[in-house]
């Protein structure tokens, strides 16, 4: 039976199972198109970073005789819509069956199931094979639940997998959680070593780009571009980021430096979603790491990394087909504001603002403090829609699919969502930020006033949000101290923080 097999670009595992034989009637196809350019304005760095992954992974498997199609930007073939590709193949090749891997993000599980619904050939899905969870595990797993608590779920995933453990119910290292032990400033030492990066020519993929005019946003230098795109270079970054910088990561992953952009971060982000590395594999080298070496790599940096993974990471992504489509509408606060334009130039007194998102044009990449404590957290505070969010943070970065992205972005950076993911709204004032970076040292404004035209804009905005949304906070436990402190407050201190902060909405770009 003559069978076309659809592969998406951020379905590149090496490892699938269709893989494992060849067969002349299976033919592959893959294809880059405007669909995918355009639906949101991305960095050019991740158009190009998933275009030349999946020319590799093209390569990889014609090379081991797959029978596959694969069409270019500009190929005259290339219809640019994935539906009239499939239809124009499926009629040109006399298909009998059409297969694909299940989409990770909910426009495309539509799209192709409304396709599939059409066709009057036989059609299959398959599971991807690369996470540690299926679709609505996590929904089955807080059936009946009021609150969706990530601990609890990591604490059963460590649990079914035998990560970390002592034995069946009781963690290595006697605590589930070494959060606490994850939150030092890094002050210039240990030293951090370069990243393991390449020096990649992408020039035929820009030059396509330019020539389609295709729209991005951001900055690459098309000769040395520096993120992995083939299994191989994927490998390479684990085995550095095990044998250099997990033996620090933990204590410093939520540290920020305007001198560092990457600290003792791994940057297999991108690997990972694209699927050219398995979320077991990596979790496998650095547990292989650890025991290895347990006398110069505490558990704390080990039991952190792997809480993003197994935890943080398979978490995200059930709450994302848990409560889709209507996640995407979510606005709890009903937060209406514009995103500012310095989102898009980092031209902002403010530094924090400045470094992390010029580091994020130049680079498409910002570690996970930066998004939700800098960029999110003065989003969040100046009432900006979630809508704006989203599509910043879907685009700008390198490793951004909706099923991750969306999750951390209306839930746990925006609290849009009322309290699904996160227990609290992630805020902070200037303090929080000056206590885990050096951001403040060089900044136009001063974090230690609270108040004046000198003071560091977060401390108006957090008072005055806390006081915007009083009443939806109140009964909120967690928030209670703070709560309790605004409640105290001097009324005509909190008068002139609900002043300038509104001054700063208003605004935005003057600050």
């Amino acid at each position: 039976m003559k069978t076309l097999r659809l592969i998406l670009g951020d379905q590149l595992n090496y490892k699938h199972s269709w893989f494992s034989t060849t067969d002349d009637n299976v033919l592959y196809f893959m294809a880059e198109m405007r669909q995918e350019t355009d639906y949101v304005k991305h960095h050019i760095q991740k158009i190009v970073g998933f275009f030349a992954a999946m020319r590799n992974f093209s390569q990889h498997l014609k090379e081991r005789g797959h029978k596959l199609v694969y069409y270019t930007l500009t190929d005259k073939k290339n219809k640019q819509d994935l539906n009239a590709n499939l239809k124009a193949l499926i009629d040109e090749h006399d298909v009998e069956c059409f297969e694909y891997l299940l989409p990770d993000e909910y426009r495309l599980d539509e799209q192709l199931k409304k396709f599939t619904d059409e066709l009057k050939i036989k059609t299959k899905s398959y599971d991807t094979e690369h996470f540690f969870t299926q679709r609505y595990d996590l929904a089955d797993f807080f059936e009946g639940k009021k609150e969706l608590i990530m601990e609890y779920f990591y604490r059963a995933m460590r649990k079914k997998h035998g990560i970390l453990m002592q034995n069946e119910n009781n963690p290595e290292g006697g605590k589930w959680n070494f959060d606490k032990s994850n939150r030092k400033k890094w002050k210039g030492s240990p030293t951090i070593p370069h990243e393991k990066g390449f020096r990649k020519d992408v020039a035929d993929i820009v030059d396509a780009l330019t020539k389609t005019d295709v729209k991005s946003i951001g900055e690459i230098n098309k000769t040395q571009f520096n993120w992995p795109t083939s299994r191989e270079d994927s490998l390479k970054v684990l085995r550095y980021f095990c044998d250099e910088l997990l033996v620090h990561f933990g204590d410093f992953q939520d540290a920020m430096h305007t001198k560092e952009n990457y600290l003792f971060h791994s940057r297999l982000s991108f690997a990972l979603n694209t699927k050219m590395l398995s979320p077991k594999e990596v979790i496998d080298k650095v547990l292989d790491t650890y025991y290895d070496a347990k006398n110069d790599i505490n558990i704390s940096q080990v039991e952190g990394f792997i809480r993003q993974i197994l935890g943080w990471r398979e978490y995200m992504r059930g709450i994302y087909w848990k409560e889709m489509p209507g996640y995407r509408r979510s606005n709890k606060l009903d937060h209406q504001n514009q995103l500012p334009d310095f989102y898009w130039t980092g031209k902002t007194k403010m530094n924090c603002l400045s470094h992390a998102i010029s580091q994020s044009l130049e680079l498409a990449y910002a570690h996970h403090i930066q998004r939700l404590m800098v960029t999110g957290n003065f989003a969040l505070l100046i009432g900006v829609h979630p809508n704006e969010v989203d599509a910043w943070y879907l685009g700008i970065y390198i490793d951004a699919i909706e099923w991750v992205e969306m999750p951390n972005t209306r839930g746990m950076s925006q609290f849009a969502d009322g309290g699904i993911v996160a227990t609290k709204p992630y805020i902070s004032s200037g303090s929080y930020i000056n206590k885990m970076s050096n951001y403040c040292q060089d900044c136009h404004y001063k974090v230690k006033e609270k108040t004046g035209e000198s003071a560091c804009p977060f401390n108006a905005l957090y008072w005055n949000f806390l006081a915007t949304h009083r009443e939806k906070l109140k009964d909120n436990q967690r928030m209670s101290m703070m709560m309790s402190m605004l409640n105290k407050m001097d009324k005509s201190t909190l008068a002139a923080h609900q002043e300038r902060a509104q001054k700063i909405i208003n605004k935005p770009d003057d600050f």
